[in-house]
């Protein structure tokens, strides 16, 4: 059978119409369909190809924490002023231990709080401070064996000062040392149970010794912190 060109040719016009219109189609929806044209919630984010979606087309709030990839986030994405307060932090910004520098649990120095990690740092009356310790000003009137001066040198909580440190602070202005030598915590030429010497400084001052059963002035050292 002979092909029949006018009896074809219509429905070749009409298919060639019907690709242009598709393909007119395809072409309007590529250049026309944005991310404005698609209705809310109607694409699922499994949908979107991976960081085809910049942040700042998001709305706040949109993504919970528990959907985030671990370490995707780091300090810079972090706006701090958002942030609650650590506790720890709290605590320290009331400086409630260290209200000013009185109950100082740290302090650089004595002269910066009276108390330094819960004990007392400051010289009590009479006592004054030398070397990192409260001395008394003044020797006791009452003369001792070096044993009784030492238990009441600790009864005070201090000890019998050692003899080169006495002879320091004998030097300074405004004190003064016991005429007949004062004990220190020195012990010198043991002979024997009970039968010793002690260094003793004297005004000037002079560093000698005595027997420990012998009597003389005394005053203690405190300790700066107690």
């Amino acid at each position: 059978m002979a092909w029949d060109k006018r009896r074809s040719w219509p429905a070749m016009v009409v298919a060639v119409i019907a690709l242009v219109v598709a393909l007119g189609g395809s072409v309007y929806a590529a250049s026309r369909i944005d991310g404005h044209a698609v209705r809310v919630k109607s694409l699922p984010g499994n949908r979107l190809v991976p960081r085809s979606l910049p942040a700042n087309r998001l709305r706040p709030g949109t993504i919970p924490g528990d959907r985030l990839e671990a370490g995707s986030v780091t300090g810079r994405q972090i706006d701090a002023a958002t942030l609650g307060q650590v506790p720890e932090a709290a605590h320290a910004a009331s400086a409630d231990e260290a209200r000013h520098a009185q109950t100082a649990l740290v302090a650089g120095s004595a002269g910066e709080a009276t108390h330094l990690n819960g004990h007392s740092a400051a010289c009590g009356a009479g006592t004054e401070a030398f070397a990192g310790t409260c001395w008394e000003s003044e020797f006791g009137e009452a003369a001792m064996t070096a044993p009784a001066a030492a238990a009441a040198c600790a009864a005070r909580g201090g000890e019998l000062p050692a003899p080169l440190a006495l002879a320091a602070f004998g030097s300074g202005g405004g004190v003064t040392i016991a005429a007949g030598g004062e004990w220190t915590n020195d012990v010198t030429n043991v002979s024997g149970a009970g039968k010793y010497a002690v260094v003793i400084v004297s005004p000037g001052p002079i560093v000698d010794s005595a027997l420990s059963t012998a009597t003389s002035k005394f005053r203690c050292v405190i300790p700066l912190v107690s």
